[in-house]
């Protein structure tokens, strides 16, 4: 049996047709929606790749149904991209600065995830960083430099702050 629904995704009412009820919300992103940066790693919950924020919650698109989330409000990676004049954001330009990029198929799950973490503390101790991307499988760079990209953002961030550029 197929439904139809309405996700609000990136800032935009999206309706989902002719879905089947089952299908994970990674999927609907992906093949119905055409998001093609929610990346599918596992499709079990285990490797962090398809993180977005589902109403300011950081959740593995894979492991929710698409129909059970209508009406809430996603945010996945295709929102951080850059603006009109190509600026990036700074967890995405410390992640490049830092070669925290590598292969970059963990880079858009890594990079919600730390938007996800400095939205909720601006300054984390090693402790909360590692625990936050704990969530995140990356095989390429052995998070030495992935700890460094999000250490960056955090005094880019401040040093933004600071001095009134206000970009984050």
């Amino acid at each position: 049996m197929s439904e139809v629904y309405a996700l609000h995704v990136n800032g935009r009412t999206r309706e989902v047709r002719d879905a089947w009820i089952g299908e994970s919300l990674l999927y609907v992103l992906r093949e119905r929606l055409g998001l093609p940066a929610v990346k599918a790693g596992c499709e079990q919950g285990e490797c962090g790749s398809c993180s977005v924020l589902v109403d300011d919650l950081l959740v593995c698109s894979c492991l929710v149904l698409g129909a059970s989330v209508a009406g809430a409000t996603i945010v996945t990676p295709e929102a951080l991209q850059p603006d009109e004049r190509g600026a990036l954001t700074t967890v995405q330009r410390a992640f490049v600065d830092e070669g925290a990029v590598q292969c970059g198929f963990c880079t858009p799950g890594l990079v919600m995830t730390v938007h996800d973490l400095l939205a909720r503390d601006e300054h984390p101790d090693d402790l909360a960083i590692r625990e936050a991307i704990s969530g995140n499988l990356c095989r390429c760079t052995g998070y030495g430099r992935v700890l460094a990209a999000v250490r960056r953002a955090i005094d880019d961030t401040a040093r933004a702050r600071s001095t009134g550029d206000g970009a984050a």
